[in-house]
């Protein structure tokens, strides 16, 4: 796995191109390692997660001993530890935009959908391979996430057959958010980037928060208390400040680089 930081974005590219990304023990601790210390991060403000070579991530890599010759808590051990990097990245309060190309299956198919934002590429194929294995479909996330993005009914076909989904039937659906062709996807991710950047911290970082609130809120009461608290914190901030000053001065703002605080302190 190779990070790359640009400016307060990290370029994160999932680096074995030879097994289409596929989770070995070693990426999977890196994605585990990457995502847990993302959470006490303050100079990084957003994360692009995309794939190396032809392909997005297959998945869990069958030609590594990963999961073989294990005890039944050692598995389940295993099996927590890659469904925890889904968690992770719901959890860290950076965006996440998720660049897809070619296979994104089994697991790369729940980083995908754990992430904020997808950009497909145009040779995107996405599914819940776990059934084609053997397994559940319900794997890593999906079942959480799948059916809130695209519905029960669709969400249901896809992981009842583990059907592929490709890149123009999943930007109908809502499934991502554009699709561009492969070698554009960088370049279509870099105006939300800019957008991001114009935020303040904060602002950005509650946005997510209280969106992935929202989804599971039990009543409309329940999400306004949790904007409610978000407005307060963020008004009583210097960025609040900065930012009604920088919209009638029509410029641009000049937000604090951690949490409110000053970047001249």
């Amino acid at each position: 796995m190779k990070v790359e930081k640009r400016g307060a974005v990290d370029w994160v590219t999932l680096d074995r191109p030879d097994q289409l990304n596929a989770l070995d023990r070693g990426l999977i601790d890196e994605l585990h390692g990457y995502f847990s210390a993302l959470a006490g991060d303050r100079e990084t403000r957003a994360v692009v997660l995309r794939g190396e070579g032809r392909g997005f991530c297959a998945g869990l890599d069958l030609g590594d001993d990963v999961g073989r010759e294990m005890d039944l808590t050692d598995r389940f051990a295993l099996q927590r530890r890659i469904a925890e990097i889904v968690m992770k990245m719901r959890y860290c309060p950076q965006p996440i935009i998720s660049l897809v190309h070619g296979p994104a299956c089994g697991g790369g198919f729940g980083m995908a959908l754990a992430s904020d934002i997808r950009i497909a590429g145009e040779s995107a194929r996405m599914n819940a391979a776990f059934i084609r294995l053997g397994l559940s479909a319900c794997d890593i996330g999906v079942s959480y996430f799948l059916p809130r993005l695209v519905g029960a009914s669709l969400a249901s076909e896809l992981m009842l057959t583990g059907a592929f989904i490709d890149a123009q039937r999943a930007l109908a659906l809502g499934l991502v958010s554009r699709v561009v062709p492969d070698d554009d996807m960088a370049a279509a991710a870099e105006p939300i980037l800019e957008a991001m950047m114009t935020t303040a911290p904060m602002g950005l970082r509650l946005t997510k928060e209280c969106l992935r609130m929202a989804i599971d809120a039990p009543s409309l009461e329940a999400a306004i208390a949790m904007e409610d608290r978000n407005q307060v914190l963020c008004a009583s901030s210097r960025d609040f400040v900065e930012g009604v000053s920088a919209f009638f001065e029509k410029r641009r703002p000049a937000y604090a680089s951690d949490w409110g605080k000053p970047t001249d302190d």
